[in-house]
């Protein structure tokens, strides 16, 4: 039987990165357009990888990816996409690199129309699992259907994120 997230992070035999991830970042709400361009961007890192990799890179992507300064990034040049590929301490993939870059920029545009990422996932709170993944497919890169799920209740988009029997269950549906 495949073990939750819950009960994966809670067995750690010390406190890991997937212990402090999961009791203070995995579905708790981020309002912050930079933060939630983070979380976006460190889920498409981790297609294809395991997320100790991510977590363990999370410092590393914050470098390279300026903070995940979202007018930052869209302005990054091919000079950048060098740097970032030849970045040993990120995800060295040209297309999660491209990704970034593009997402950026369309997200500048999302701020432009919405005056906020937040507001823009905000304003589609109601949609269904399903509805999410066409609307992310159509609007950004590299945003398929587990990438999504999993940004969307990393975030408290969609619930799931913790099981009712998990400790931090009750703190993150309080928020």
């Amino acid at each position: 039987m495949v073990q939750s997230y819950c009960q994966s992070a809670l067995n750690e035999p010390e406190y890991s990165v997937h212990q402090r991830y999961h009791d203070t970042e995995y579905g708790f709400p981020l309002t912050d357009d930079n933060q939630l361009f983070a979380r976006l961007v460190l889920e498409i890192n981790q297609a294809g990888l395991s997320w100790t990799t991510i977590l363990k890179k999370a410092a590393n992507f914050h470098l390279a990816y300026h903070d995940f300064d979202i007018a930052t990034v869209a302005n990054d040049t091919e000079t950048d996409r060098l740097r970032l590929i030849a970045d040993a301490g990120i995800i060295r993939n040209r297309l999660k690199i491209n990704a970034a870059i593009v997402n950026a920029q369309r997200l500048l545009v999302i701020q432009q129309e919405y005056s906020s990422f937040n507001l823009w996932l905000d304003n589609h709170r109601s949609l269904t699992k399903e509805q999410w993944t066409t609307l992310f497919k159509k609007t950004f890169l590299f945003t398929g259907g587990e990438i999504v799920n999993e940004f969307l209740m990393s975030t408290a988009y969609l619930s799931g994120a913790h099981e009712e029997d998990c400790p931090i269950y009750a703190k993150t549906a309080r928020l």
